[in-house]
């Protein structure tokens, strides 16, 4: 696991090449009472999704937005 120390308005970039857009920007928003707002800027084709909406996708308990023609996954 990377660890990285980043304040507010500061970015950690991942992937792509060089020479175009990375896959995926993640900029520290704000910073409040112990939490962290984070604004995710990916490629379209790349799904960004919570880790407990990801496994729940993974484990079949909701369906898979990708395949199935869902724009916006539902929340508990």
């Amino acid at each position: 696991m990377l660890v990285l120390t980043r304040k507010n308005r500061e970015s950690v970039v991942i992937g792509g090449d060089p020479s175009v857009h990375p896959v995926l920007k993640v900029t520290v928003l704000e910073i409040r009472a112990g939490k962290v707002k984070l604004g995710f800027d990916a490629d379209p084709s790349v799904p960004v999704q919570r880790s407990e909406v990801w496994e729940r996708i993974h484990t079949g308990e909701l369906p898979d937005p990708r395949t199935e023609g869902f724009d916006e996954l539902p929340t508990r």
